[in-house]
């Protein structure tokens, strides 16, 4: 699958670009999304000189709709504030295709405590946005960005994968695995609230461990 390409919407952020930053090093070819095509064009450069040398520079910056529109495979990694607005930019450039949400609805100040949005999670109220044209399957919320940008870092986390369509979890299990990552199909979308939900949980690890990069394993598989 590494002759796809990938627009990670919310690129700019720590966990988009972290993620980005694994899949152009894996082989992929990577568009960073943003609101700013500018910010977004800054932000592929950045990335771009973070590569190893011997691996061609395959990230670039566009608007989130441009970005969308070209890619084979949509990335959503944005605060869940501003889903709803995104989501409207991008939805006609993700018709037909497969749109990983790594957003977690997070209700500040108490991020700690699991909060469900109205849709019942933040992927399910993306697919109701997008409609049936788009297959959207939840995945990377339990990991931590601290160590995302370190190429040669083993990120020890297993990725939970929830979606109604099984070649579109069998793509973001491929993703996980290309990021240095195990994906595991964790069921249908309705079970993403419980996914999106464990992001606080783990919030919650870290403050009173003092540690940052808490994550999920799965035994037994």
């Amino acid at each position: 699958m590494t002759n796809s390409s990938l627009a990670v919407i919310g690129g700019t952020g720590e966990e988009g670009s972290g993620l980005a930053l694994r899949w152009a090093a894996s082989g992929y070819r990577v568009l960073i999304g943003s609101r700013s095509r500018e910010r977004a064009v800054a932000a592929a450069a950045e990335l771009r000189s973070m590569l190893p040398p011997e691996l061609p520079a395959r990230i670039r910056g566009d608007s989130n709709a441009e970005a969308a529109a070209a890619a084979d495979v949509i990335v959503l990694s944005v605060p869940y504030e501003s889903q709803a607005g995104i989501l409207e930019q991008i939805r006609e450039g993700c018709e037909g295709k497969t749109v990983v949400s790594v957003v977690v609805p997070l209700r500040p100040p108490r991020v700690s405590r699991v909060w469900r949005p109205p849709g019942g999670s933040a992927a399910e109220e993306a697919q109701a946005v997008l409609g049936d044209g788009a297959c959207v399957v939840a995945a990377f919320q339990n990991i931590s960005a601290t160590h995302l940008k370190e190429l040669d870092h083993a990120v020890d986390c297993d990725i939970l994968v929830t979606g109604n369509d099984r070649a579109a979890k069998l793509t973001a299990i491929e993703l996980a695995q290309a990021a240095g990552m195990r994906g595991i199909d964790a069921g249908p979308l309705v079970n993403s609230s419980v996914s999106e939900g464990l992001t606080a949980v783990l919030i919650g690890i870290n403050i009173r461990n003092k540690v940052k990069g808490s994550g999920l394993r799965i035994t037994g598989v």
